[in-house]
């Protein structure tokens, strides 16, 4: 259970390894809070590498989205069914973008 990152083409790519739960939200939620700081405002959850996300992991992303508002795009990407049933259940899939691969991600925001 790690929550991975990176940095693509000047998006800030949050892949969470295994759970995004109740365990490691706090580290995901101080991960995204360092890229906001240091001036990411495209952030991309890539969940290829999830087998689960809780309400806890729900917030993290709510939390994201709110932080980057005003001036940055929020994108979700490879979720399996599980993960896009609790983001459709949710309302997140109204909310933010999803999309079946890291690459169509990244041109959403991209643009």
């Amino acid at each position: 259970m790690s929550i991975l990152s990176s940095k693509i083409q000047g998006v800030s790519v949050i892949l969470p390894d295994g759970r995004l739960d109740t365990n490691n939200y706090l580290d995901a939620e101080k991960l995204v809070a360092a890229h906001v700081e240091a001036g990411d405002t495209k952030i991309i959850f890539d969940f290829s590498k999830t087998d689960y996300v809780s309400s806890a992991g729900l917030r993290v992303i709510l939390k994201a989205a709110k932080l980057v508002r005003a001036d940055g795009k929020i994108a979700l990407c490879n979720s399996n069914e599980q993960i896009h049933e609790v983001l459709e259940i949710s309302g997140f899939l109204d909310m933010l973008d999803h999309y079946g691969s890291l690459e169509e991600a990244m041109q959403s925001v991209a643009d």
